[in-house]
């Protein structure tokens, strides 16, 4: 996990790079060699990681500072992936804000976010989380039907944060 660093500044960080289309470039970087370079470096969770001051950032929090001249606790990644580190992609978040709008679970076989087969009724459900609880939403024969029901549900519990819920 990064580390957080108080003294970063807005003013500090423009002064260290430059900011395009969701990437960093140095540009007053002690070997100057690497100026007008992409920094950072990619990690295996699609996490990118910059070195400042011999301290790791996740650079879509630096950007985000850089940018917006704040730092929240927490930094969504709209579309989910971690790689994406655009500005437009990227949201402050609560905790529970940011468990909405997560990638589909590996192990889920329908191929949707929240719909699970009920092997005895041989039928689709739907189920959501809603305030740390599962509320179920039906049961359905048509898998189209209970994607349309969990799409909408997703989207009166979690408005913004409410994930499409493909792969």
């Amino acid at each position: 996990m990064a580390v957080q660093d108080s003294t970063l500044t807005q003013e500090y960080l423009q002064s260290l790079f430059d900011y395009r289309d969701g990437e960093l470039y140095w540009k007053n970087h002690k070997y100057k060699g690497l100026n007008g370079k992409i920094a950072g470096t990619l990690k295996p969770n699609g996490y990118k990681q910059v070195l400042i001051n011999k301290r790791a950032y996740q650079a879509h929090r630096i950007i985000f500072l850089m940018l917006n001249g704040y730092l929240p606790k927490l930094i969504d990644h709209k579309d989910t992936n971690p790689s994406n580190n655009k500005i437009e992609n990227l949201r402050p978040a609560t905790n529970s804000e940011n468990s909405k709008n997560c990638k589909i679970f590996k192990t889920n076989k329908s191929g949707f976010k929240n719909i699970y087969w009920n092997k005895r009724n041989k039928k689709w459900q739907v189920y959501i989380s809603v305030d740390k609880k599962q509320k179920y939403f039906g049961q359905y024969f048509d898998i189209e039907v209970a994607k349309f029901v969990a799409e909408t549900m997703r989207y009166k519990y979690y408005g913004a944060f409410a994930n499409e819920g493909l792969k």
